[in-house]
């Protein structure tokens, strides 16, 4: 069943579930779980999907992006900021696996 999902679905509800974790319950670790589960899991297809080296670097981003939020909401806002790294990641996700379909 997991093989269905789309890895891009699977990275964009890390990321937004992690921070809307975190922000509702006041647990910073909780969101910090949800981002770690999901990124594992689409790291796990990413490498099925598109190979080691894609899974590397979609990882990376995956990593950038939530470290990047941070900064960008002081510019932004926080629900912006994640929204915007969201999308980059999930658009990023969605070309590269299409391309080994």
């Amino acid at each position: 069943m997991m093989a269905k999902i789309p890895t891009a679905l699977v990275a964009a509800t890390g990321l937004v579930g992690g921070y809307g974790v975190a922000r509702w319950s006041g647990r910073r670790e909780l969101g910090g779980a949800v981002l770690a589960v999901a990124g594992a899991t689409a790291a796990m297809g990413w490498h099925r999907q598109a190979g080691p080296v894609a899974a590397a670097a979609l990882t990376g981003l995956y990593v950038t992006a939530f470290g990047g939020s941070h900064p960008l909401a002081k510019k932004i806002g926080a629900w912006p900021a994640v929204f915007t790294v969201t999308g980059v990641v999930a658009a990023t996700s969605a070309v590269v696996t299409a391309r080994q379909g």
